[in-house]
């Protein structure tokens, strides 16, 4: 699921989009589509050729399609980055790290020119990269959501600080 399109801020001025509504997921869903797919591609054809070749002993064929799997787990595995808003704070998920914060550790979120996908500064001085929102084969659709995420948070650690 991708995250809805960015409400009109407060100022209900056509150009200043507000925070969307919460809970929200973001996905680099293209690129998930197309993991998913080749994964799904290459495992029936591996297997397919495995199956056909007469020549091949039983623990050949094992190892054809046990290859197959392999290579449509480490697909999967990339298909898996995302991040989920909600009242609390994200959570965000990458390759094969999940990482739970707050919204108030969130200090700024950044899509830079050239940059692989979002980092987020942290309050403890670190940088979070967000696999969830990468430009790569859609790069107005990670514009968007990179700047719904950055309202998000522009938003909460706002009204975290007047708590």
């Amino acid at each position: 699921m991708t995250a809805p399109a960015p409400q009109p801020g407060p100022s209900g001025q056509p150009g200043q989009p507000g925070p969307p509504v919460l809970p929200v997921t973001f996905r680099p869903t293209r690129t998930r589509a197309v993991l998913l797919t080749v994964g799904v591609a290459m495992f029936a054809v591996i297997t397919a050729i495995g199956l056909a070749l007469d020549q091949l002993s039983a623990g050949e064929r094992m190892s054809f399609i046990f290859t197959a799997l392999l290579f449509l787990g480490v697909l999967a595995l990339l298909s898996r980055p995302k991040l989920v808003a909600d009242d609390t704070g994200v959570t965000v998920v990458n390759i094969t790290r999940r990482r739970r914060l707050e919204w108030a550790e969130i200090l700024r979120v950044n899509l830079r020119p050239g940059d692989p996908w979002v980092f987020l500064d942290l309050s403890d001085g670190s940088s979070l990269p967000v696999l969830a929102i990468q430009p790569g084969i859609a790069r107005a659709h990670a514009i968007r959501d990179a700047r719904a995420l950055r309202a998000l948070a522009d938003s909460r650690s706002t009204a975290a600080g007047q708590d």
